[in-house]
């Protein structure tokens, strides 16, 4: 199974919690690890929707909550917070999970 995969594995496992404690209603993977052009030191790139906007602080837990659990380094994006030509191209690509 490659590292896609597995993470791809752990989030759909986890979806229901990482729903429930933080508000979240679309849950997504892009860049790097979707080409597998990912090496040792990479971080996951996590798309964001929520139903109810989180804190600073919760989206701080949410980002180690998710690293402890995918063993790497996890870094959040809203989708809310995209703009421009980055939000078209990080739209066009995501897998969700």
């Amino acid at each position: 199974m490659t590292k896609l995969e597995e993470i791809k594995t752990i989030l759909k496992q986890c979806k229901p919690l990482i729903e429930k404690k933080y508000h979240i209603t679309d849950l997504g993977i892009f860049d790097d690890y979707l080409q597998e052009q990912h090496t040792a030191n990479d971080q996951v790139n996590i798309l964001v929707d929520y139903s109810e906007p989180p804190s600073l602080l919760e989206l701080v837990d949410m980002e180690y909550f998710l690293t402890d659990l995918l063993k790497i380094k996890a870094d959040i994006v809203s989708k809310k917070g995209l703009q421009g030509t980055r939000r078209k191209r990080i739209l066009s690509e995501v897998i969700y999970v």
